[in-house]
């Protein structure tokens, strides 16, 4: 049976003190409902009801339900005005105003939140994008101590490599810059006070990475290859150099919604995330948040929220900022075969092998 008490319990640890707000974005004039974004608002509200009693027993208080429209894109920046409750609000005061956030979002909020946590030395935030019910009996219900253990393994390979090595089902290799960048965890913790990043997704399991995106003058980057991608029947490849998909090849409808996707705002063909999803509950059927923590994927588009440059800023328009996840877990039509980090001094540490993970 899925306790969501003892959840928040192990991945919050909330404190006496806290103020706690859960929050939804809510369709509007161009972006319509549909029954799983209706179904996680209420259980955006039973989880708010949750943390509410246990606050009675821990001292923390808990804010009527936070609202907003729906930006209509993932990481775009929030609007300025929301709901809390029935009230009418300034969103940046009601969430500076919070030491904890869970963001149970049809479109991801990670990238605004995670600019909040870099602001606010007393912010913590899980974002949600996507969540079902189902994963309640699932990917949320992992040992969230061995998802850890498995995600510091996986770290301690990354610390120090200069380059991850990708070899996919398909044949197609790719290879992704790891110089000038720190790898960090999404490990389903996240108490109070924790240092280094506070953000994490729900469900959790994964060491990420943003490439070298070549910001330095002079020190282009070396993420190049070929990367598969496999979408309704039919299978593009992205042909990679500098951190940048230059080209999308392929005959069919897919090719041609990514080449003009990347042609309407070059900054989205930036490579924005290198991961390794570690939670062995994760069950891939398509959806994203939780297929991610199963298997191998990466990212294009946005990565400041990440620790990478690319951030609002560089996109043409708000709308056109996206940080798009491509995954290769099993169950995927692609998958990874092998996965290995170089080292400056030609060392090598395996993470993959035979589509297996060696930790």
């Amino acid at each position: 049976m899925f306790d969501i008490e003892k959840l928040l319990t192990d991945v919050f640890r909330p404190e006496p003190g806290e103020t706690v707000t859960v929050a939804v974005d809510l369709p509007r004039e161009g972006v319509p409902d549909n029954p799983d974004w209706r179904e996680r608002r209420e259980m955006a509200e039973e989880w708010r009801q949750a943390l509410e009693r246990l606050a009675e027993r821990i001292g923390f208080a808990v804010r009527p339900l936070l609202a907003w429209p729906a930006t209509g894109a993932n990481n775009a920046d929030l609007p300025p005005r929301g709901l809390l409750g029935d009230e009418d609000v300034e969103l940046e005061p009601v969430l500076s105003g919070s030491t904890l956030v869970l963001a149970m979002t049809e479109f991801s909020a990670t990238a605004p939140l995670a600019k909040l946590a870099e602001r606010l030395a007393d912010f913590r935030a899980a974002s949600m994008p996507g969540l079902l019910r189902r994963m309640e009996n699932s990917a949320l219900a992992a040992d969230y101590a061995e998802v850890a253990r498995r995600c510091q393994a996986i770290l301690e390979r990354l610390l120090g490599a200069v380059l991850v090595d990708v070899t996919f089902s398909t044949g197609h290799r790719a290879w992704f810059d790891l110089r000038h960048r720190t790898p960090e965890v999404d490990d389903g913790f996240l108490p109070r006070g924790k240092p280094g990043d506070r953000i994490i997704n729900l469900p959790s399991g994964e060491t990420f990475c943003v490439p070298y995106e070549g910001e330095r003058d002079g020190v282009p980057s070396w993420t190049a290859g070929s990367i598969p991608v496999a979408e309704e029947g039919e299978t593009v490849v992205f042909r990679v150099a500098g951190n940048r998909v230059i080209a999308v090849d392929g005959q069919g409808a897919l090719a041609e919604r990514y080449r003009a996707l990347f042609a309407d705002d070059p900054v989205r063909a930036n490579i924005a995330e290198v991961a390794f999803g570690v939670n062995e509950a994760a069950v891939v059927t398509g959806n994203v948040l939780e297929d991610e923590k199963a298997g191998f994927h990466w990212a294009f588009g946005r990565s400041d929220h990440l620790g990478g440059a690319v951030g609002v800023g560089a996109f043409r328009r708000p709308e056109t900022v996206v940080h798009q996840d491509i995954v290769y877990a099993r169950g995927n039509p692609i998958t990874v075969t092998e996965a290995r980090v170089r080292r400056a001094d030609g060392s090598e540490a395996v993470i993959l092998e035979n589509g297996d993970y060696v930790i």
